[in-house]
């Protein structure tokens, strides 16, 4: 793309109308033309390639450099070009469509040398963000900007301190791109502008960093993923949220030694640690006489106005006439950054002169004259107060109203909220344009849209003034659960954190319009709908405290004639999802979740009650209550076949395929689980009700090859597993499949594969927060103790495992850990106390569900019966073969080779060794070729004995 040599512009007409670049004028028979900023732009931008083809893309490039925007921005500007020319009228034609290609300017242009020397215009891609942009020159700060450097990296925690407008985050966030290097690009930025609610601050940094904030009290899962980490933090905007977030950045200085935290706040955070870095307003020229241009210049101040009242469009050339009057407003507002880019933006309507008017009325009045060390707020009120005065009706409506959103919004959102009867969507256009160019209005891409949102003072500002009436809260309540709606089908999909940021600050509105519809003046009835409609977004972000909060508000909020909503059902089956993962398997989860599927099954609505059917599966699951969780699976499949989707069948299939593994049900489950791991509709079934199904089917699938007499297969589709769960960033799909694979390895016998990966399943679970992982991981420690000798240690610490799970009400590895301890309690002489577990174990496989173990449970029992001080042969005898026969009828070959080499070493004592030899090749018969595991070489090591005549 080309633009015109600024040297060679002149006057250019075309039809009755005549254009001046160098003044941004366009004048119809000698009349000036009202145009905006950005239509005048596309009109130079279309004229300066006439009779061709100027492509959208190359137009907004043009017109809104370094900026992503929306088309729609353009298509407006073309269309309101098209309204002031009169293009279509009497015939009249300038600007033509190309529909897919762009526009072209038609009109012949007389007097023109406008693309005598066409110069290229860079097209830049925007880099991923991971800090805001920084200013492409910031005036006066590099010695601040070097001594804060310093200070952070040998210190660690340095508070930018100062009056609000003075540029602390504008410094912040130039010294976060000038260290990037130093921390190999980990640097991370935190807006707490945004925040209302303190308790968020935590929530806030973990969302940033990519962690999920889903337990009560979170610390410690930060804690604990930033000790080893090298980053810089920046906290941005402390002042509102000092009591949380001080305590919780000396608590980040102290346990992450390597990682570096800088703060803006109008005041100190006053903990220990802290390095405060005071940031003066920019120097001012003084009050004296014969102040030259030349001198003037020298004062950053000065230099700051000049630059953003040129940015704006304003036409000065700074001389000694007028350096006492830019000197002068420098002076009245105190050297503070933001107060004098609102002055600036006003130099292009008024001039400086009438600036330097409206300024002196306006500020004297509210100072009354002392205008030292003024607080923040009573310079930003006067400050913004003075700016808002200056905005035109239609502008001081639209920002009144654009109040209303929290943190950042698109132009979608601010065109579906802000219009009524007084403000059409083209007086909008217009408006948001204005405040854009006066700073009333940040501009800020985000991925490949452009935000835009009020400062968080304006905002302040504007409500203290006049708060939002009911029926713009409303309208933005309704919009963003429209909004939910429609991303709660994809947010679950998305595949990163990085990603997933990207959508973060519509949470904020979120959180906005659900205080607004649960306050005192609010519309619980929208509240409930958005409370149903956010709760998905809120579990896919593992926001599961603040799930449970809204949803139990808007539960409260139901009335009778509500009972049996669409939004009851969602609300309840989030209230029970968050339940359970945050407080274990308690009455208040099952209730929610049954009253959920109830409303489903009475509404009809199949694929809520397939999802529904899911969240009792886990439920009971996790409560150790096996053939419940098989008969929900059952129930899926039914209702999923109903439907009739592939997705919903895979879904159905992964539910049932672990059931049916745990039941001990091994051919079904195969079946099942291969489906649900390849089958079609898979990769639809990702993240269901807080984690990939599909990875669980696969993990499923390797401990059933391996049970199934294929080690090798199951080893290495674990490892896939892992390895994709991993890549997911989905906490509770990695510690699934973690967890899973350590059974594999301890029952491969590879130990120190299983503790690699329980210490990784650990370290996972200990940075999120996960309680009862947590505990899960210990026990397994304690089996892991147990098979290298350490009988007492491992005892311990399973029965300390297994006291936390049952408090947490998850039974899911009760009788994996109690064959463990039996086999401890064994090899440490206490019989009595094995033999009453092991008769505990049974019944509660019975009566639970978790058949999967029985085999391994029976001949457990066996080898009980034979430590007894009166050994009990015959019947030791009696479960040995029930162990083979139940394993040899389920098709659990692994199960039955573990069974034979008991008996066989049991016969063998009894000098029945051809019998022992018959029952070890039939048992090793069907194992894949090549399958290697410790219990294959104990067989054939067994096998080799006795086959060798005595000597």
């Amino acid at each position: 793309m080309t633009e015109p040599d600024a040297a060679a512009a002149t006057t250019l007409s075309f039809g009755p109308f005549t254009v001046r670049p160098h003044e941004r004028l366009v004048m119809r028979d000698g009349i000036a033309l009202p145009m905006g900023a950005k239509s005048f732009d596309t009109l130079i931008a279309l004229m300066a390639r006439p009779n061709e083809v100027v492509s959208k893309w190359e137009l907004m490039a043009r017109v809104w450099p370094g900026m992503a925007v929306e088309e729609a921005n353009l298509r407006f500007h073309i269309a309101a070009l098209r309204k002031v020319l009169g293009d279509g009228k009497d015939g009249a034609r300038y600007i033509t469509t190309l529909s897919g290609r762009g526009y072209c300017f038609v009109a012949p242009i007389s007097q023109t040398e406008i693309a005598a020397k066409p110069r290229s215009v860079p097209r830049m891609g925007l880099p991923p963000v991971k800090l805001p942009n920084r200013l492409q020159r910031m005036v006066g700060r590099d010695d601040a900007v070097a001594a804060i450097s310093d200070k952070l990296t040998t210190a660690r925690f340095v508070t930018i301190a100062g009056p609000g407008g003075v540029g602390k985050t504008a410094v912040a966030v130039a010294i976060a791109h000038d260290l990037l290097e130093t921390f190999s690009d980990a640097a991370h930025f935190v807006d707490l502008a945004a925040l209302s609610d303190p308790d968020l601050v935590i929530t806030s940094i973990l969302l940033m960093l990519g962690l999920p904030a889903e337990a009560d009290d979170p610390l410690p899962a930060l804690l604990a993923h930033l000790r080893d980490k090298r980053m810089l933090l920046i906290l941005d905007n402390c002042e509102h949220v000092i009591a949380a977030a001080a305590p919780l950045a000396a608590e980040i200085f102290h346990a992450a030694p390597h990682v570096h935290i800088l703060a803006t706040s109008r005041e100190a955070l006053r903990v220990e640690g802290e390095q405060v870095y005071r940031l003066a307003p920019l120097a001012v020229p003084p009050d004296s006489a014969g102040l030259t241009a030349a001198a003037a210049q020298t004062y950053p101040a000065l230099q700051l106005f000049i630059e953003r009242a040129t940015a704006g469009g304003a036409q000065i050339a700074l001389d000694d006439g007028n350096a006492a009057i830019v000197a002068g407003i420098c002076r009245k507002l105190d050297g503070m950054a933001l107060a004098i880019e609102l002055a600036a933006g006003r130099v292009e309507a008024y001039g400086l002169e009438q600036t330097a008017a409206l300024l002196d009325e306006r500020l004297n009045l509210l100072w009354q004259g002392q205008r030292t060390a003024p607080p923040r707020q009573k310079t930003l009120q006067a400050t913004l107060d003075w700016s808002y005065g200056l905005l035109s009706g239609i502008e001081r409506l639209v920002l009144r109203r654009l109040a209303v959103f929290a943190g950042h919004f698109t132009i979608d959102a601010a065109l579906e909220v802000v219009p009524d009867e007084h403000v059409d969507r083209a007086r909008l256009f217009d408006a948001i344009d204005s405040l854009v160019a006066k700073s009333m209005v940040a501009p800020r891409p985000v991925g490949a849209m452009m935000r835009y949102r009020l400062l968080d003072t304006t905002r302040a500002y504007l409500f203290e003034s006049e708060p939002c009436d009911a029926a713009l809260s409303a309208r933005h309540a309704t919009y963003y659960r429209r909004w939910l709606e429609q991303a709660g089908t994809i947010w679950e999909t998305v595949p990163s954190a990085d990603e997933r940021a990207i959508h973060f600050s519509a949470l904020h509105n979120v959180r906005a319009a659900l205080d607004w519809c649960f306050g005192a003046n609010g519309d619980a009835g929208i509240g409930i709908a958005l409370a149903a409609a956010a709760a998905p977004i809120f579990l896919a972000m593992s926001l599961l405290i603040e799930c449970r909060r809204w949803s139990e508000r808007a539960l409260l909020a139901i009335d009778a004639s509500s009972r049996g909503s669409a939004e009851e059902m969602h609300i309840q089956a989030a209230l029970g999802l968050t339940l359970m993962f945050t407080r274990g398997g308690s009455e208040a989860a099952r209730t929610a979740l049954s009253r959920g599927l109830a409303i489903a099954e009475a509404r009809g609505d199949a694929p809520n009650q397939l999802q529904l059917l899911g969240r009792m599966h886990i439920f009971h699951e996790r409560m150790g209550q096996f053939d419940a969780a098989l008969g929900y699976a059952r129930q899926s499949l039914t209702v999923a076949e109903t439907l009739g989707d592939a997705a919903s069948i895979a879904l159905a299939h992964s539910l049932l395929g672990v059931s049916l593994h745990l039941a001990g049900e091994h051919r079904d489950a195969l079946n099942m689980l291969q489906a649900a791991w390849q089958g079609p509709g898979t990769e639809r079934i990702s993240t269901v009700n807080g984690f990939d199904h599909r990875n669980r089917a696969g993990i499923s699938l390797a401990r059933e090859l391996w049970l199934q007499g294929q080690p090798a297969d199951a080893r290495q589709l674990a490892r896939q597993t892992v390895t994709e769960a991993a890549q997911m960033d989905h906490p509770i799909t990695l510690c699934i499949a973690l967890i899973w694979a350590v059974s594999i390895d301890l029952w491969s016998g590879e130990l120190d594969d299983a503790e690699e990966n329980i210490d990784r399943f650990i370290a996972h679970a200990e940075s999120r927060s996960m309680g009862p992982y947590l505990a899960v991981g210990r026990g397994v420690k304690g089996e892991l103790a147990i098979r290298r000798g350490d009988d007492a240690g491992g005892v311990e610490t399973i029965m300390a495992s297994l006291r936390e799970l049952h408090d947490a009400g998850y039974e899911l590895l009760t009788t994996t850990f109690n064959i463990a301890l039996v086999q401890g309690l064994l090899a440490l002489g206490q019989i009595e106390q094995s033999a009453h577990l092991i008769d505990d174990a049974i019944r509660l496989v019975e009566q639970s569900g978790d058949h999967l173990y029985m085999p391994e449970l029976l001949r457990m029992k066996a080898r009980v019966l034979l430590s007894l001080p009166e050994s009990k042969a015959e019947q030791a005898e009696a479960h040995f073969m029930q162990s083979l026969d139940l394993s040899r009828r389920k098709s659990a070959k692994a199960w039955e080779l573990r069974a034979a080499i008991d008996l066989a070493e049991f016969l063998a004592e009894r000098d029945r060794c051809e019998e022992a030899t018959r029952l070890l090749q039939a048992a090793l018969d069907g194992f894949a070729e090549g399958s290697d595991t410790a219990d294959l070489r104990v067989a054939n090591e067994l096998l080799r004995t006795l086959s060798t005549p005595l000597s």
